[in-house]
Formats: C-alpha cells, structure tokens, sequence
C-alpha cells in the first residue's frame, strides 16, 4: 500500500521498502511493532510531537526500546523546555494518527530531532504514515529527507522491556 510516507521518498528518489503487519489497537508500542516486522527493537524508530509548551513544535525521532529526554531534546531544539503534545492535538497537527506518525508528508514540516543512535544502523524503520505499515530505509537517507539534526535524546541506561 502505497502511503504518504512512502510518496514523499519516491519524490526525493530516496529507496526504501515497505513492511506491513497486523495491527492490534490495544498494542501500539514499538516492542510490538518490532517483533511483527522482525526487526531488532532499537532498530524501530518511533516518531514523537513534541512541543515547548511556547507554540512551537517539533519531532523527536527515537529508538523503540528508549524514552526521550525532554532536558535533552530542549537544549537539542534550543528551547526552554520539551514536552509530549497532548494525544488529542497530534491528528489536527500532523494528519496522522496515534501509531502512524511520521515526519513525511504530515501537515507541515516540524523541526526534526533523531536520537544519535541511528547512525549505529545499516537500515531502520519508522511509520509510514498509517498504522500497520513501516518504511525499511537507511538511516543517512531518513536523515537526508527529513533535514534532522542528530542529538543524544534519550534517556541513559532506560531501555524498555516487554
């Protein structure tokens, strides 16, 4: 299936493949989304609208298996602080749903900040803009295309478990 995500990296002539799996709604975590697609879980991506709390907002792009440091992610975005945005507001701003964000294609084009650790990776995976579906693609070309700044976002030492 052919999503934006997918449409926005055929226009920049970027390779990637598509992975579909079985959604559950009750399950939305990275963990899981890892173990239907067979990939290790740092390898998964997940995709996070953040904001300031001032009006401005940006994604923080981290390994499944991490939690985002908001002190860190801040002073990556140079801002006073960082927070999630609220679960109601993520569909109004990026057009994507809970489980399905990406930063291809969404309404407009945030600030993107990835955690560090994707440049240990050959390939990674993140949304392709609808639940059940992952773009395969490498990380110097998710990079590319979402013009990210690299940062240490993450958590030291808190790694998620099942």
């Amino acid at each position: 299936m052919k999503t934006n995500g997918a449409r926005f990296l055929e226009s920049l002539k970027i390779p990637y493949s598509l992975r579909e799996y079985e959604v559950d709604p009750d399950d939305l975590t990275a963990i899981s989304v890892a173990r239907k697609i067979n990939m290790p879980i740092e390898q998964v991506f997940k995709t996070l609208l953040t904001t300031d709390g001032a009006g401005s907002h940006f994604f923080a792009v981290i390994p499944g298996d991490a939690e985002v440091d908001f002190k860190k992610l801040a002073r990556a975005a140079q801002v006073r602080k960082a927070e999630m945005v609220s679960l109601k507001e993520v569909q109004p701003l990026t057009g994507y749903i809970r489980g399905g964000v990406t930063v291809f294609g969404a309404k407009k084009a945030y600030p993107v900040f990835v955690d560090e650790t994707i440049e240990l990776f050959d390939e990674i995976s993140v949304s392709a803009g609808v639940r059940g579906t992952q773009l395969i693609l490498a990380p110097a070309d998710y990079l590319r295309a979402a013009a990210a700044t690299v940062a240490d976002l993450t958590k030291d030492g808190v790694r998620m478990t099942e």
